[in-house]
């Protein structure tokens, strides 16, 4: 609404709104990877890093080398992604590792080796079949973002409406009791970072056919306004829990702060204290909310018990 009566010759067009969806589209997918092993009670700090690594893996798998075809070249990318979750998962699940600092070398590890592959070179441009996963619209939707909905859709019900992630939901609010429910922490530990990275890895493959040409310096710019809209997702539709309909409202929310900023000439260093103060907002929130009811939660058991 700010932005609406700001600049509204520039902010109430279809063009501004398709250009929300496009470039929040990646973002989106990454935050949607991030609600698995949030879920469980673990960060996966080498999300974005993955997405950019497994980005080069695809553009060096299309255009040098092999030469794959695209749906070669996106099951081998998609491998990749998996085999860094699954050594992700065993530092984090099996061996028990601070998922904070093992994902966070993790990030350091994926550097260097998408550093050794590219070596400072441009993959690309692409083949036109690579291009035109994400160049079309459905609907006048740009379809970047209808896989965005689509992922999100898949993501949802896994977690909301299937046993494996009502446990997974019940790992990440109290371990103790959910192992001695019988649930095995560490197997679900472990598939949470699977998922997350092969997620990261598709948002990889969707992130070089974007741009057309990739380069090992793309990924950690995604991580801070993933995180920002997963924990800012927190605070929407089921407040105190990470929920995928609360992610994606945040990612509009987010994208259209961004691009209200940008049409009213606002500096490029603003996008960063953005998504900043979004996540500190959120993750303030979002602990208040938890507090609040984990009193009120107290409060009604020890009236039940005073009965």
């Amino acid at each position: 609404m700010i932005f609406a009566v700001w600049v509204p010759d520039t902010f109430l067009t279809t063009v501004t709104w398709k250009s929300i969806l496009i470039s929040q589209a990646i973002t989106g997918i990454l935050a949607l990877a991030l609600l698995a092993p949030l879920a469980t009670g673990m960060f996966d700090l080498s999300v974005a890093q993955t997405m950019g690594f497994c980005a080069v893996v695809c553009g060096y798998l299309t255009t040098q080398g092999p030469q794959l075809g695209l749906g070669s070249a996106i099951l081998v990318t998609l491998a990749v992604g998996a085999c860094i979750g699954m050594f992700n998962g065993c530092l984090c699940g099996i061996l028990g590792l601070d998922s904070f600092i093992a994902t966070l070398g993790t990030t350091s590890l994926l550097t260097g080796l998408a550093a050794v592959l590219a070596d400072g070179a441009y993959f690309g441009p692409f083949p036109a079949e690579m291009t035109e996963l994400t160049s079309g619209s459905l609907l006048g939707v740009p379809i970047i973002a209808v896989y965005t909905l689509i992922l999100g859709v898949i993501v949802w019900y896994a977690l909301e409406h299937t046993p494996v992630g009502r446990r997974a939901y019940a790992v990440g609010a109290n371990p103790d009791a959910a192992r001695l429910s019988g649930v095995r922490i560490r197997r679900f530990r472990f598939w949470s970072m699977v998922s997350c990275s092969t997620i990261a890895a598709l948002a990889g493959v969707l992130l070089a056919s974007t741009l057309n040409s990739v380069n090992q310096s793309l990924g950690p710019q995604y991580l801070l306004p993933a995180f920002a809209s997963a924990f800012l997702g927190t605070t929407q539709i089921k407040p105190g829990r990470f929920n995928v309909w609360g992610t994606l409202l945040a990612i509009v929310l987010l994208g259209t702060g961004i691009q209200g900023l940008q049409l009213v000439g606002a500096d490029i260093w603003i996008t960063d204290i953005f998504f900043g103060a979004a996540l500190i907002f959120a993750i303030s929130t979002s602990l208040i909310v938890q507090r609040t009811r984990g009193r009120r939660e107290a409060k009604e058991s020890a009236a039940k018990a005073g009965r």
